[in-house]
C-alpha cells in the first residue's frame, strides 16, 4: 500500500511536500527560538515587578505592629501576588537551577533583598505558582506567592496565527511558482499521449536547461519516428502499386487458359494474394493517408456490409436499429465488420451481426456457429500473422491478419475488441464503442 500511494503522487505534489516540510520546520524552528527568547525577556520582567512588589511589602509590614500585619498582608495581595505574614520560620527549599537564576534577578534589582534572606519554591499545578519568603528586621517572615496567568499562552497562540499568515502566503507563491515551473513537463506529457495515437506535436522548449535538453531530445526521437513511419507507408504504397499491377495481368492471362479446373484454381491463387497484399497494406498502413474521423450512419454501414454477403448467398443476418449516427473512420471499421463476418463464415456455417445501444456503449456482435477457440489462446489471436489452423480449418486464406487489423481499428476508435466462446457453441466477437450523446435517428 505504502509503494502504490507514493507512485500516485505526482512531481507537483512531491515538490509542495518538500516546499510544505521546509517552511514547517522552519516556522517551527524560528517559533521554538523565539519563545525561548521571550521566556528570557518574560522571566526578566517578572523578576523586576517581584522586586519591586517585595520591597514595598516589606517595608509597609515592617513599620506596622504585628497585630495589623495580617490585615495589611490582605490588602498588599493582588492577583498576580499573594502576601502573608508569619512569625514562624520555614525549612530552607531546594532550589532549581531556573529560580536560583530568577533569585539573583530579584537581588540584583534590588540588592537590599540580599540580607532578607530570600528563598523561592515551584508549586507545581495547572498553572505553576513560585512561592517564596523573606525574612523582615524583626525575625518574622513575610511569604509570597507569584501565579503564572494563561496570558502569555494567548499571547503566543496569536503570534503564531500572524506569523503562519506569511507562511501561507510563501506556500501559495511556491506552489504557484512550481506548477508553472512544471508547465512544460505537463505538455510533454500530453504531447506523449497524441504521439501514443498517431499525431505529430512538436513541444515548445521552456522550462529550466534540463526540462528543455528532454523536450529537445522529445522532438528529435518524434521527428525520427514519424520519418521512419512515412518511409515504411511509402514503400508499402509503392509495393502494392507494383504488385498489383502483375496481379492484375496474371488475372488477364488466366482467363486465356483453356482447361476451367486449372482456370479456376489458377483465379482463386490470385484472389487469395491479392487478400494477403490488401491485408498488409490495411494492417500496416501502406494503402492510403491515415483516415480522418467523420459522421456516420452505422447502422447502415453494418446493414450495407450484410447485404453483399447475402446477395453472395451466404448465411448473414443483422439484427439492430435502422440508423445509428456517431463520428468513426468509417471505411476501417466497415472492414473490420467484414473481417469479423468472414471468419465467422469460414470458420461456421453462418454469421449473425447484431448492433445495439446499451448502458452508454454501442456494442456490434458477430457471432458463428464454429468450433470456437480455446480459453488460453483467446488473446494469441489478435496477435499479427497468429494462425490457430489446429483448432480451425486447415484451408485457413491469408496472412493470419484479420483479427489484428480489427482490433486496430478498434484501437483507433477509443474502443475495446473482445472475443468469447459462446455456452451454445461458437464464437462471439464483440466491439465495444463509447456510445455518442445523440444518435440521431434510431
Amino acid at each position: 500500500m505504502r509503494w502504490r500511494l507514493r507512485g500516485s503522487i505526482g512531481l507537483l505534489g512531491r515538490l509542495f511536500a518538500i516546499l510544505l516540510a521546509t517552511v514547517t520546520l522552519e516556522f517551527a524552528v524560528g517559533t521554538l527560538i523565539y519563545e525561548r527568547a521571550s521566556q528570557l525577556s518574560l522571566q526578566d520582567d517578572e523578576a523586576r515587578r517581584l522586586a519591586e512588589h517585595l520591597v514595598i511589602a516589606r517595608k509597609l509590614l515592617s513599620e506596622n505592629p504585628s497585630r495589623e500585619r495580617p490585615a495589611l498582608s490582605f490588602q498588599l495581595t493582588t492577583d498576580r501576588y499573594d502576601v502573608h505574614w508569619s512569625p514562624a520560620a520555614p525549612p530552607p527549599p531546594p532550589l532549581s537551577p531556573g529560580l536560583e537564576r530568577m533569585r539573583r534577578q530579584i537581588i540584583d534589582w534590588e540588592p537590599s533583598l540580599e540580607k532578607a534572606s530570600l528563598w523561592l519554591r515551584l508549586t507545581p499545578g495547572r498553572h505553576s505558582e513560585i512561592n517564596g519568603g523573606l525574612r523582615l528586621p524583626d525575625g518574622s517572615w513575610l511569604y509570597f506567592g507569584m501565579h503564572h496567568s494563561g496570558g502569555k499562552w494567548a499571547f503566543t497562540i496569536g503570534r503564531m496565527g500572524l506569523a503562519l499568515i506569511p507562511m501561507l502566503a510563501l506556500l501559495i507563491a511556491g506552489w504557484l511558482l512550481i506548477r508553472r515551473t512544471l508547465a512544460p513537463l505537463r505538455d510533454l506529457t500530453h504531447a506523449t499521449h497524441r504521439i501514443g495515437r498517431g499525431v505529430e506535436v512538436m513541444v515548445p522548449e521552456a522550462g529550466t536547461s534540463d526540462v528543455r535538453n528532454l523536450i529537445t531530445a522529445f522532438n528529435a526521437m518524434q521527428a525520427r519516428i514519424h520519418r521512419l513511419i512515412d518511409e515504411r507507408t511509402e514503400t508499402l504504397a509503392a509495393v502494392g502499386h507494383d504488385l498489383r499491377t502483375p496481379l492484375a495481368r496474371m488475372q488477364l492471362r488466366v482467363e486465356s487458359v483453356a482447361d476451367p479446373d486449372l482456370r479456376e484454381a489458377m483465379s482463386d491463387d490470385l484472389d487469395e494474394m491479392g487478400e494477403m497484399l490488401e491485408s498488409l497494406l490495411a494492417y500496416f498502413g501502406g494503402d492510403r493517408e491515415p483516415e480522418s474521423p467523420v459522421r456516420s450512419d452505422v447502422a447502415v454501414s453494418i446493414a450495407t456490409v450484410v447485404d453483399a454477403f447475402q446477395d453472395h448467398g451466404h448465411d448473414v443476418t443483422y439484427d439492430g436499429p435502422d440508423h445509428l449516427e456517431m463520428t468513426v473512420r468509417a471505411l476501417s471499421l466497415r472492414r473490420a465488420v467484414r473481417n469479423l463476418i468472414e471468419n465467422a463464415l469460414h470458420y461456421g456455417h453462418r454469421a449473425r451481426v447484431s448492433l445495439e445501444r446499451k448502458d452508454g456503449e454501442i456494442l456490434i456482435r458477430i457471432d458463428d456457429d464454429g468450433p470456437g477457440i480455446p480459453r488460453d489462446r483467446l488473446e494469441e489471436v489478435l496477435r499479427p500473422f497468429a494462425r490457430l489452423d489446429e483448432a480451425r480449418q486447415r484451408n485457413t486464406r491469408g496472412l493470419g491478419l484479420g483479427l489484428a487489423i480489427v482490433q486496430k481499428a478498434v484501437a483507433a476508435e477509443g474502443g475495446t475488441f473482445l472475443l468469447a466462446n459462446r455456452p451454445e457453441g461458437g464464437l462471439r466477437a464483440e466491439i465495444c464503442l463509447a456510445a455518442p450523446r445523440s444518435t440521431g435517428r434510431g
